[in-house]
């Protein structure tokens, strides 16, 4: 063999010894499979839709704080209406409250820290879990009601869904120091309409002990 060929030889194994390294060192490419898992669960938003905080990890919007666990001069207050009961379960939810309408109702008490995205993502947020479209800004602060309490002024949304057995949502917000406070009532229309003249009573009666 002569020189020429010799060195050619060289080169060739050379040249194909880096690209085995190279694809060594480089990521493997997702499945097809795995990439259309993903984005089922991930998929792109539309063309114009405002970014939305997700009450969970994972989906295509940025995950919104921990809910914290509130407690002694963090803790919110409130007056239970007549036939309502109260349940302290720990973890996500500082307590559930159940009115006494019959059917399914269900109401939260939630602390994030921080202002968890803004007033209307999380409305935007409520109504994408009852099957709703987004909303702009504008039309935020004509839905938008003001309950007055001692903790402070608490936005009122209220939200029926569309179609036979509709969902509604009566959702509370209250910011105030530094913290964002939830207290959201979702079920079947029914009840969650007979219980709403009880949630906003219910909300005019938060309030610090402490004297926050």
């Amino acid at each position: 063999m002569n020189r020429q060929a010799l060195l050619a030889l060289c080169a060739f194994f050379f040249g194909l010894g880096c690209k085995q390294e190279q694809a060594k060192r480089l990521p493997p490419s997702p499945a097809p499979a795995a990439r259309a898992a993903q984005e089922m669960l991930d998929p792109p938003l539309p063309p114009g839709h405002p970014a939305i905080p997700a009450e969970t990890p994972g989906g295509n919007m940025p995950a919104m704080p921990s809910p914290h666990q509130a407690t002694g001069a963090d803790a919110i207050a409130w007056d239970l209406p007549k036939g309502w009961t109260e349940a302290r379960p720990g973890g996500m939810r500082i307590a559930t409250l159940k009115p006494p309408a019959a059917g399914k109702v269900d109401v939260s008490v939630i602390m994030i820290p921080g202002a968890a995205g803004g007033e209307l993502a999380n409305v935007n947020r409520w109504r994408g879990q009852i099957g709703l479209s987004p909303i702009d800004e504008a039309a935020r602060a004509q839905m938008r009601k003001e309950v007055p309490s001692k903790a402070g002024a608490v936005s009122l949304y209220d939200f029926a869904g569309e179609g036979a057995g509709k969902q509604r949502m009566i959702a509370g917000l209250l910011f105030v120091g530094g913290q964002s406070w939830f207290v959201k009532m979702t079920g079947d229309d029914e009840p969650v309409a007979a219980s709403r003249a009880d949630f906003a009573k219910l909300l005019a009666t938060l309030h610090f002990p402490a004297g926050k």
